[in-house]
């Protein structure tokens, strides 16, 4: 079966709806009832409706990818592994340092994502402090700039 290129508002929606989950486009297009990502993309360019759905879906994405997040953290179901002994009794568990190292880059990939798709929102604040020593003039001379400035 061919792949899907003509525009529909059915398809539009279909994968706002996913993209709106936080499913990737990429994880979307691959699906075969779904046309490609290029042709998508094309859609995206031509279709105004279409663009500010997309635009809509992403940041609703986003936000379950935050929520996605604590999902992860909070899930410890694999964190342990059962030992047993050479006859196969159970004498304990370790750490399964390889689920919960996955667990972090899982968690760590979206903290990224979420800062560069909503910075305002998930990006880092900066603060800056700015002090000014009246003692040197600056006051002053910042103050004569400005008059020069209107002046001028």
């Amino acid at each position: 079966m061919a792949r899907p290129s003509d525009y529909t508002s059915e398809l539009a929606e279909a994968i706002c709806l996913r993209l709106a989950e936080g499913e990737s486009l990429r994880s979307i297009c691959r699906d075969d009832v779904m046309p490609d990502k290029a042709t998508v993309l094309r859609w995206i360019a031509r279709h105004d409706l279409f663009r500010d759905q997309y635009v809509r879906a992403k940041e609703q994405g986003a936000e379950a990818l935050a929520e996605e997040m604590f999902e992860i953290a909070d899930d410890g179901s694999n964190d342990w592994m059962e030992q047993l002994d050479s006859e196969g009794a159970a004498v304990g568990y370790k750490l399964n340092g390889e689920h919960v190292q996955r667990s972090k880059l899982r968690i760590d990939t979206r903290k990224w994502y979420l800062s560069k798709i909503l910075p305002k929102k998930y990006g880092d604040r900066i603060q800056q402090d700015v002090t000014v020593d009246v003692k040197d003039g600056l006051a002053e001379k910042m103050a004569a700039a400005r008059e020069r400035a209107q002046q001028g």
